[in-house]
């Protein structure tokens, strides 16, 4: 399946994704992880883009598509790709239709999962991240606590709450999301590619993946 998941930071992307990707071998694309792995490489648009990150600058839109134009050639997405958390905007949403177009590719769906804020508000100041950069674990007070408080089942290292997870940062967020990717729903229901689910569990978005493209 190539699909793009749309929705509110907190909204359950990643889990979904997580999810979808068992059932039949897609890969998970988040642009975050493809930005850290052309740094880590080193290539020559990774060294562009790492100068934009280390600035804590936007990184610009021809360089990311020139990215992901790369990462979509790669041989794990010959099976199909789950594109979280882009496109972020209306001008990434037209250059991705013209680089699929280029690479032969189409698409299946464009997800938007639909959360209603104050769920997101309580997920997302109630997560806690591990501290140590090469474990990252993720919590939650509430519904998934580390065994010992403030301490990673999986590593030992102190669990914290992010600074972007606050809830003056997370309002902040929404805010920018509603601004400038909220935009992407009417774009894709134009395409014809829109599945809007309200729901707060990832196994109800991917039901109703499933039963959209017929799994």
């Amino acid at each position: 399946m190539k699909l793009i998941l749309l929705g509110a930071p907190g909204a359950g992307k990643g889990t979904a994704a997580k999810m979808l990707t068992g059932l039949d071998g897609s890969v998970q694309i988040s642009t975050g992880d493809i930005l850290r792995g052309a740094v880590q490489a080193q290539s020559d648009l990774g060294k562009q883009a790492e100068a934009y990150m280390k600035r804590g600058d936007l990184v610009p839109d021809e360089l990311i598509m020139g990215i992901m134009e790369k990462r979509l050639q790669e041989p794990d997405c010959a099976k199909g790709f789950l594109l979280d958390g882009f496109p972020r905007t209306i001008p990434q949403a037209e250059a991705l239709k013209k680089l699929l177009a280029k690479l032969g590719m189409k698409l299946d769906l464009a997800v938007n999962i639909d959360v209603p804020r104050n769920v997101i508000l309580d997920r997302l100041t109630t997560r806690r991240t591990c501290s140590n950069a090469a474990c990252q674990a993720i919590y939650n007070v509430k519904s998934n606590p580390p065994k010992r408080e403030g301490i990673c089942d999986k590593c030992g290292s102190p669990v914290i709450q992010r600074e972007d997870e606050t809830e003056a940062a997370i309002s902040h967020r929404l805010e920018t999301y509603n601004e400038k990717t909220a935009p992407l729903i009417g774009f894709y229901r134009k395409e014809g590619l829109l599945l809007t689910v309200n729901a707060t569990s990832s196994e109800a978005v991917v039901d109703a993946i499933k039963d959209k493209l017929a799994l």
